[in-house]
């Protein structure tokens, strides 16, 4: 065990944490579950530069990471769209989990085939990655109508536009894998 595993595990102990503080019944109950998710998604930068700095990288690590970041944000997207219930909210939402569910799966995959570096994380993903978070803390801790909950939700659908393109781009990398009968005897 290293500080970026130990720092990738904080993430998953803290989305009950986020949980309950998001579901008090007081005042600074959003502010705070916003905060903590900040945390979060900085503990999700601090630990790969941290592997990386320190030559700690670690194949639990390796496999937690990806974990760690997908439950954080399915579940601060799934109290936010229970919270809100608005179609505005849910629609780049469940674009989001949705890729999460289909890009681990792919990358899965890949990696039984022995493929995986051929669906390694885009530039675009970690754009998408950044507008993610902070389109989520935003919207967690300003309520709808307010100014700065109005520029997170745009940030949201530029996250979620992001997504639909770094799924293309990771299916079109992924493609001769997936169908090798249609690939055979094309010249690329």
């Amino acid at each position: 065990m290293n500080l970026p595993n130990i720092l990738t595990l904080s993430r998953i102990i803290m989305i009950p944490v986020f949980v309950v503080i998001f579901y008090l019944p007081v005042e600074w109950s959003y502010l705070v579950s916003a905060a903590l998710f900040g945390l979060a998604a900085a503990t999700d930068w601090l630990d790969g530069y941290l592997a990386r700095k320190l030559d700690q990288s670690t194949p639990f690590g390796a496999f937690l990471d990806p974990v760690a970041d997908k439950l954080m944000v399915a579940v601060a997207l799934a109290v936010l769209i229970e919270e809100h219930s608005a179609i505005l909210l849910t629609i780049p939402a469940t674009v989001i989990i949705g890729r999460e569910i289909v890009i681990s799966a792919l990358r899965e995959w890949m990696a039984e085939i022995g493929s995986r570096s051929s669906v390694a994380v885009s530039y675009i993903g970690k754009i998408k990655t950044t507008a993610q978070m902070a389109a989520i803390v935003g919207l967690l801790a300003f309520p709808p109508g307010v100014l700065w909950s109005d520029i997170a939700l745009v940030l949201l659908y530029i996250a979620a536009i992001l997504t639909l393109w770094s799924m293309g781009l990771y299916l079109r990398a992924a493609w001769d894998d997936l169908f090798p009968a249609e690939t055979k005897g094309r010249t690329p």
